[in-house]
């Protein structure tokens, strides 16, 4: 028992400190796949309560901004999936705003290679408002390795944003890691860290003030086969990030076909 509260101590441990401006779905992916025959309906939601004030680029500030984002993810076969997000916002002085959407399918390593990790491949493509976002069109390209051990659960996707217009489109590729470690230390809960990253071109990468580091304290919902749940603070470790934002993600799984029991 000691070992769990030492690693639970550990982990708010790492959160000492300042998110980017894209803050509109805030979560590490595992590499399992939705399954066939089913949808999963969720609501990202998210609040800044420490960002940027200025407009930067041409996009509004960040403070105090509320972000929901609906995300609808449908199993198509036993290891591939696609995924529709739609964007929206809300900043005291611009009003509600739906600013874009985004397309995603992932396909996920098939249980029958026994690989010793969980593997899938994600891709994310889509549109951005201007006002919202410096890249208005992207492809966001996400390899998901992930490994359980008994309680302890780690996730790692190196991430690789491509902007395909705006004002970053003749650059390189940003490398955008993510990073979630969550231990269970209690019936159906996980508690843990997720790290976010941005660190700018992969063949010229940003001064560290400028690059984009978040690490979010996270409660998660386990052993549930129809709920979601992900919630926790999140603060930001450089100038260049939202300084603190609290994020609730909900999500319900609907199984089609199935056979009701009177």
């Amino acid at each position: 028992m000691k070992k769990k509260y030492l690693l639970l101590l550990f982990c708010i441990g790492l959160i000492r400190v300042g998110l980017a401006q894209d803050n509109y779905e805030i979560q590490v992916y595992g590499s399992q796949t939705q399954p066939k025959n089913s949808t999963m309906f969720e609501l990202h939601s998210n609040f800044t309560f420490e960002g940027e004030r200025a407009v930067v680029d041409g996009v509004r500030p960040s403070y105090h901004a509320e972000h929901e984002t609906l995300e609808i993810t449908n199993g198509i076969t036993d290891n591939f999936e696609l995924g529709f997000y739609l964007f929206t916002n809300y900043t005291a002085g611009y009003g509600y705003q739906i600013i874009g959407s985004h397309i995603r399918p992932r396909i996920m390593a098939p249980l029958s290679w026994h690989l010793p990790v969980g593997l899938s491949l994600s891709t994310e493509f889509g549109y951005q408002s201007k006002y919202y976002s410096p890249d208005t069109w992207t492809i966001e390209i996400r390899p998901i390795i992930d490994k359980q051990w008994n309680n302890l659960y780690v996730s790692f996707n190196p991430t690789m944003g491509v902007a395909l217009k705006g004002i970053d489109q003749h650059q390189a590729p940003d490398f955008e890691p993510n990073l979630k470690v969550a231990y269970q230390f209690f019936k159906n809960t996980d508690l843990g860290f997720e790290y976010y990253g941005s660190v700018g071109p992969i063949n010229n990468f940003e001064q560290l003030p400028q690059e984009n580091h978040a690490v979010f304290l996270a409660y998660d919902l386990e052993n549930n086969p129809n709920w979601e749940v992900n919630i926790g603070p999140g603060w930001g470790l450089t100038q260049a990030t939202d300084r603190f934002i609290f994020k609730v993600l909900i999500g319900r799984k609907i199984k089609w076909g199935e056979k009701r029991h009177s």
